[in-house]
């Protein structure tokens, strides 16, 4: 019955951008009533099929962590990461915002893969190409139909796909590909990174929805955890796109320096615009497994790729001493989805938390005084 309702929200998606782009009210009003009456027969359909189990391409649960190498991450974060993931096959990224430093990398040939269609936490970039186009303000809401008339705060709060299916079509194609490369998608992330592949980003609008399914779910991207990480790290620290460096030693931390891969000056105006939404989402939208005292900011996504689910959050706090990006992506059965990886970052934050790590300038943890078993994987039981 899943594959069935997926399908029904894709076409109501699909139609919906359709509308709003360019006919007629009383067009409207008809396609509307014939899209919503042949989609409202898909569930019924669905439900008369014998429920047989599902059998995932990705396992749910897995050690994360067998093939991780940790020198030269902070131990402190790392611990904090692994414990809050447990069992879950998925990974954990956290980056230092203000710098691109990766503090901790778990489940390192996932996050260094090319990447997994980035569902929801496309819309990040989609609201800032739109407000850099002045096609859209904070507060002014958009009428979409029999769907109401959101704001920015609420779309991204709860993560609207009819208005992010409007904006990919009032925005085109060659505007939303500028943007999106120009926040790091389709190249790689990091800075010498060893074994690090660069995401995808389509030459051309998908045969599966066109624009509104590329603007609303991602179609046919693939995102990296690191791809993600640097996007929420520029929005974190107000518009610089910094290099992600993953020192492996003592040494290379000592020596470490920021690189800036591209200053979003432009863009750093509209980053307070959405700020409002991505606290939302954790306030009382589809973050708000991450709720905690601190504020938390987020972006989660939610979608499938073949008979996998995947389920991301770009993150990052805004109180205490310290600032921290973390993005979470799970892939696996149904416990894969967005805010599944919300409560997983949000039990990173506060793991920190708990041991004031994000209050002071604490110091880099010594490989060697914690255990290894700790710090490297667990076992799965």
């Amino acid at each position: 019955m899943k594959g069935y309702v997926l399908n029904s929200k894709l076409l109501m998606l699909v139609a919906a951008a359709g509308l709003l782009a360019t006919v007629s009210s009383a067009t409207a009003k008809t396609r509307s009533k014939t899209v919503r009456k042949n989609v409202a027969a898909l569930p019924k359909a669905a439900a008369r099929k014998k429920v047989v189990a599902q059998t995932w391409d990705e396992p749910t649960y897995k050690d994360s962590t067998s093939s991780d190498r940790i020198d030269g991450e902070d131990l402190v974060v790392r611990k904090a990461a692994v414990d809050a993931l447990g069992p879950l096959n998925g990974a954990v990224v956290v980056v230092d915002p203000g710098t691109g430093r990766v503090l901790t990398m778990v489940n390192q040939p996932l996050a260094l893969s090319g990447g997994f269609q980035p569902c929801s936490t496309i819309k990040v970039s989609v609201a800032l190409a739109a407000l850099h186009e002045n096609m859209i303000a904070r507060f002014n809401p958009i009428r979409l139909n029999f769907k109401g008339s959101p704001d920015l705060t609420d779309a991204l709060a709860y993560s609207n796909n009819y208005y992010f299916a409007n904006l990919g079509v009032k925005l085109g194609y060659e505007k939303v590909n500028y943007y999106a490369h120009l926040f790091g998608y389709g190249e790689k992330a990091g800075l010498n990174i060893e074994g690090e592949h660069a995401g995808y980003f389509p030459p051309a609008p998908p045969k599966n929805g066109g624009m509104g399914m590329l603007t609303s779910f991602g179609e046919e991207i693939s995102q990296t955890p690191l791809e993600l990480a640097g996007l929420i790290s520029a929005v974190a620290n107000g518009g610089t796109l910094y290099w992600l460096q993953y020192p492996h030693s003592q040494a290379e931390i000592e020596t470490f320096q920021p690189q800036v891969k591209r200053n979003l000056s432009d863009i750093a105006p509209h980053i307070e615009k959405v700020k409002p939404g991505m606290r939302g989402a954790v306030e009382f939208g589809t973050a708000r497994r991450a709720k905690q005292d601190d504020v938390i900011l987020g972006k989660t996504g939610t979608c499938s790729e073949g008979r996998t689910h995947l389920g991301w959050i770009g993150s990052f706090n805004e109180s205490g001493g310290r600032k921290l990006v973390v993005v979470v992506m799970l892939t696996g059965g149904k416990p894969s989805i967005g805010s599944m990886a919300s409560t997983v970052a949000g039990d990173v934050y506060r793991n920190l938390a708990s041991q004031n790590f994000l209050r002071a300038s604490t110091p880099l943890t010594p490989t060697g005084l914690l255990p290894a078993s700790l710090l490297a994987g667990r076992s799965i039981k």
